[in-house]
């Protein structure tokens, strides 16, 4: 076990190299033509240098090299980065149609899958443990698969997606440090000092974008670090806090998923009313949504935080309400549909009933 020190040097080391490397990664990005054009469905109006999560990987690597965090599982978490990297690089040179990506991301998943880190059991209120058994395997890979996009799709403002990785990550760090789960503290640590050190060059107005070498990377990581500590612990609503902890790219996915089902279109087909874009259409500035996506992000992370040690019956009211939430804002925000506003017509007829 490390001392406090080690993990505190860690996030210096870490942060401190992503903010020095990050400049040269953007040269490189430059060079090499890794650069996002403007579109009908990008905000920002300049030719913008990716590649950015590169150095947010580089800043990781340091940090790991300093702690070196052991597990049985760590091999394969670590070919499994490279992967995720690789497919990163790639797609942020020359645009990788989605078929490849996903086949880089599932393969990924499948080597994480193979070391024996599998989400194996959870607790269900009034039901008790869940053994999955053989579909551990499929779980595990469709989570993994499943985060590390949803951290992509959400990547569509300066900052966001690493500030709200940032959230999560600080989020689980601090289960962990309650649950003893040390590996988990040490990659948190590793991964935020890292992740912020580039948003030094990422936050509005950003220099570089991350990509999706750093989109794909930090969901990756997330989805690895929340299996290695929050599917472990096992509380009477351990299958929900991973949720929780990552519930603003999570409903914005399943959101963008029903929108494109009831729109009749492909679920895979780019649009512009994903959250951030919703909240920008509104008339908020660029760092004003980004920001208040922050807010929610920190709300729900604190809600997982007490989720972990609620009783059953604060559990099932905290559930309720963030649930309630997460339609309003939804309907609010418009990320259904404009239309599409089932809660705020019904809390509007009972009004007129009631007067």
């Amino acid at each position: 076990m490390h001392s406090y020190i080690d993990y505190i040097v860690a996030f210096i080391l870490s942060f401190t190299v992503a903010v020095f490397i990050t400049p040269v990664v953007k040269k490189i990005a430059i060079k090499i033509g890794a650069t996002d054009k403007p579109n009908t469905r990008k905000i920002h109006k300049d030719i913008m240098p990716r590649l950015g999560g590169l150095g947010i990987f580089i800043g990781v690597i340091a940090g790991f090299l300093y702690l070196q965090p052991h597990s049985i599982y760590m091999k394969e978490i670590v070919i499994g980065a490279f992967i995720i990297i690789l497919v990163g690089i790639l797609d942020d040179k020359y645009t990788l149609p989605a078929k490849y990506k996903f086949i880089g991301q599932l393969v990924a998943a499948i080597v994480v899958a193979s070391s024996g880190l599998l989400i194996e059991k959870f607790n269900i209120p009034f039901y008790g443990l869940v053994e999955l058994d053989y579909l551990s395997y499929p779980v595990t890979v469709i989570w993994i698969v499943a985060i590390t996009n949803a951290i992509n799709l959400i990547d569509g403002l300066d900052g966001l997606a690493a500030g709200v990785s940032s959230i999560a990550m600080t989020s689980i760090l601090i289960m962990a440090f309650a649950d003893s789960q040390f590996l988990v503290v040490a990659l948190c640590f590793i991964l935020i000092g890292s992740t912020l050190g580039f948003l030094v060059h990422n936050f509005y107005p950003a220099k570089i974008f991350m990509g999706d070498t750093g989109a794909l990377f930090l969901g990756y990581s997330i989805s690895i670090i929340s299996m290695l500590g929050l599917f472990k612990n096992i509380t009477i609503f351990s299958f929900i806090i991973p949720i929780v902890v990552l519930a603003v790219p999570i409903f914005d996915t399943v959101f963008a998923i029903i929108r494109r089902l009831l729109n009749k279109k492909s679920i895979a087909a780019p649009d512009k009313l994903h959250l951030h874009y919703c909240l920008v259409n509104l008339g908020f500035s660029h760092r004003s949504a980004v920001l208040i996506i922050y807010f929610f992000s920190a709300c729900f992370g604190f809600s997982a935080i007490i989720f972990s040690n609620a009783t059953l019956w604060i559990s099932l009211l905290l559930m309720i309400i963030l649930l309630l939430a997460l339609q309003f804002i939804a309907e609010i925000v418009g990320l259904i549909g404009i239309n599409r506003r089932p809660l705020i017509n019904m809390i509007r007829k009972i009004s007129q009933k009631n007067n």
